[in-house]
């Protein structure tokens, strides 16, 4: 079996060649937690290798960050760097700078600080960060997100495990999730990008207006915007590159229209959120908007979250996964929505993704408004996806044709 120096730095080459497919010349902008050293200094080497012309890395600390909840004044609650936010989005617009989000911290960080300054940083942290949001729903540049095993997550992940073997397995799971385990993790992909691809082309045929669900706690309707484009695995931003948004991914998704969702959902894992566990959300749509919400924990912060604007209370995409994905398979609960998303189908508050509407790219925001795509400070996915779980699409005339039964793709 290859070392864990072996396996790391082949998941470093997958990360550069394609999750962000990093072309001769451009520079690299990557966020990452401190303990996730180990995996930026290999993305470096494989970035320079493949022709970077400069790798700049900003790290986050888990105990820097609660100093500011446990030791900060209430001024410290509204402020954000919008000046780094706004050199972000700057770097991204034309295209030149890739983006890479290293994440893997604590997802209870926050859990016992004080609901109304996380919110209230959160909503501050949302504002600033717009300019940087709107650059990576654009598609402007290529970007990637993927995951760090770190001593914090590893913990909540397996806590009935010692902190070496808890970490160990962590990178065992990330490892075999994003097929950086397999002989050629590049190779891999690409053939899993192929199947995603031939779903999104059958999904694109059929021209939904609408999908229904039917499960436990959940009996919901999500009408999609009249020119929806479905996506899923490597995708072409604005700037030519071919990229992998996600790694791991198992999803393919599209753009629900921000007036036309109606009916109950509950969620099927718990969601980390800036800190904050949120688990056993249970809501109620109308025309659209979040009437009715709870959530069994963390049920202050999910109620600020969908208050930061209107559009967070709306939704920016739903996502389709079948329950047997590597992820659910692997039975774990990652506490992380890069992973846990993978694993279930899911909807997701807030922005919604520009490449999901034909010609978005050249519309107004008004116009893009009236067709139905929502906007919003933030982008929040939960899941929703079960082995209970039935989908139908429905066409235009209104038939009901069946998507997916228990959670599977119905062939």
């Amino acid at each position: 079996m290859p070392s864990h120096d072996t396996l790391l730095d082949k998941y470093a080459e997958l990360i550069i060649r394609s999750g962000l497919n990093l072309r001769q010349g451009q520079q690299l902008l990557m966020t990452a937690p401190l303990e996730a050293v180990d995996l930026v200094r290999r993305v470096t080497h494989h970035a320079y290798k493949a022709g970077a012309s400069l790798v700049t890395a900003l790290y986050s600390d888990e105990k820097t960050t609660l100093m500011r909840f446990e030791q900060g004044h209430e001024a410290a609650f509204d402020a954000a760097p919008a000046w780094l936010f706004g050199g972000m989005a700057e770097a991204f617009r034309d295209g030149s700078t890739a983006r890479l989000a290293i994440i893997g911290e604590d997802p209870a960080l926050l859990a016992k600080q004080n609901p109304d300054h996380v919110a209230r940083a959160n909503r501050s942290r949302s504002k600033a960060y717009k300019p940087v949001i709107e650059q990576i729903t654009g598609f402007a540049t290529n970007w990637c997100v993927v995951s760090a095993a770190t001593p914090s997550h590893a913990r909540s992940v397996f806590p009935d495990l010692s902190p070496d073997k808890a970490l160990a397995a962590l990178w065992s799971a990330i490892f075999k999730c994003t097929r950086a385990d397999q002989p050629d993790p590049v190779a891999a992909w690409a053939v899993h990008n192929k199947a995603l691809h031939t779903r999104v082309k059958l999904l694109n045929a059929k021209r939904y207006r609408a999908l229904k669900y039917k499960g436990p706690g959940t009996d919901l309707v999500i009408g999609l915007v009249h020119d929806h484009v479905w996506a899923g695995g490597a995708s072409e931003a604005r700037n030519g590159i071919i990229c992998n948004p996600n790694i791991p991914s198992e999803e393919v998704f599209t753009m629900p229209h921000r007036e036309r969702v109606d009916g109950t959902v509950c969620s099927t894992k718990p969601l980390s959120y800036q800190g904050s566990f949120i688990d056993g959300i249970s809501v109620r749509f109308e025309k659209g908007r979040i009437v009715d919400g709870t959530a069994t924990k963390g049920g202050d912060v999910f109620r600020k979250m969908i208050e930061t604007d209107d559009g967070a209370a709306r939704l920016g995409e739903v996502a389709l996964v079948p329950h047997s994905s590597p992820i659910s398979a692997s039975g774990i609960v990652f506490n992380e929505t890069l992973y846990d998303e993978n694993a279930a189908s899911h909807i997701a508050v807030g922005q919604a993704y520009s490449q999901n509407m034909k010609d978005a790219g050249t519309m107004t925001p008004e116009q893009r408004l009236a067709a139905g795509m929502n906007t919003s400070l933030i982008h929040v996915d939960w899941m929703i996806g079960s082995g209970a779980l039935d989908v139908d699409g429905i066409t235009a005339d209104g038939k009901a044709e069946p998507l997916m039964r228990k959670g599977e793709w119905v062939e």
